[in-house]
């Protein structure tokens, strides 16, 4: 289950499809997330449930979730599931409560559609589920292969190399797969040195697609960023990959790096710029390029 210093709240849920700006529903089972990633842009609902603890120390687990979404899928039009647009769905305490693999069931028993999104290798115990369902995609986000700074930057998720089992597990079992790489931390996750090994990782498996996303200036993202920086990383300065920008910024401090990648609209744009390039330049040398979807 989860840590003693993790406050659990049991809660009791009014609704668990909801309407989806990513896929046409979202269903959560749960609000918080306990694998802490320190870029994660869902701690902006922490202001929602009063709780003091900060993100990834706290989590409500709708212990109704099921009973409520049997109802729901009876009521509403059948279409595409994203599990789940904000807190992990295969989260640690996901192995006690099992609420995501029931909602899964009832999903695939009413003929909805369903997206998987994950960075936990509990998934895989619920493939079982979506063998030969077609409207199922099961997904997982990386984000370095190094896995000295993974546990760093995501320190309740599974290792990087679990999660690529998850999506051989599901290929081999007839589901559809994908990748979503990113978000990536400037200067420390986004070398070419490191986009390279993930891409490696990739190549060969059957994906459809794979997404890319940069880091994001997400309300709460930044201080949590920074903190971690000064804690692990005040030492480094950042060298930029490419010749733009190395001629325009040079060498700088990484905290400030970050922050300027964030909220200066000039080094944003080429950085954004660069990493594009050499995400595709990369893909390419694997093969991967058609399948990418870069997000900015």
């Amino acid at each position: 289950m989860v840590s003693e210093a993790v406050r659990t709240r049991e809660i009791i849920a009014k609704s668990v499809l909801s309407d989806s700006g990513i896929s046409q529903y979202a269903v959560n089972c749960y609000v918080g997330c306990l694998h802490s990633c320190v870029y994660c842009y869902a701690r902006f609902m922490r202001r929602f449930t009063g709780h003091p603890e900060p993100w990834g120390r706290f989590l409500d687990v709708k212990v109704n979730a099921p009973e409520v979404l049997q109802k729901e899928v009876k009521r509403r039009p059948p279409g595409k599931v994203i599990l789940s647009s904000v807190c992990d769905g295969w989260q640690p305490a996901e192995r006690h409560y099992q609420l995501s693999r029931r909602c899964l069931q009832i999903l695939v028993d009413a003929g909805f559609g369903v997206s998987i999104l994950t960075k936990s290798a509990l998934t895989a115990r619920d493939l079982d589920i979506l063998r030969g369902y077609e409207p199922a995609e099961v997904g997982v986000t990386i984000t370095t292969a190094d896995e000295t700074l993974r546990a760093q930057i995501e320190p309740g998720a599974s290792p990087t190399a679990a999660r690529v089992e998850v999506l051989k597990a599901a290929a081999s079992r007839g589901i559809r797969i994908y990748a979503f790489l990113g978000p990536f931390l400037p200067g420390l996750s986004d070398s070419d040195e490191n986009l390279d090994s993930l891409m490696s990782l990739l190549e060969g498996l059957p994906l459809t697609h794979i997404w890319v996303d940069r880091l994001n200036p997400r309300p709460g993202v930044w201080p949590s960023v920074a903190e971690f920086l000064r804690r692990h990383h005040s030492h480094l300065e950042s060298r930029f990959a490419g010749s733009a920008s190395r001629r325009l910024f040079g060498r700088s401090d990484l905290v400030d790096f970050c922050r300027r990648v964030l909220y200066d609209a000039e080094t944003r744009a080429v950085y954004s710029a660069d990493l594009s390039s050499r995400v595709r330049s990369i893909a390419a040398d694997h093969g991967l390029e058609p399948l990418l979807r870069i997000g900015f």
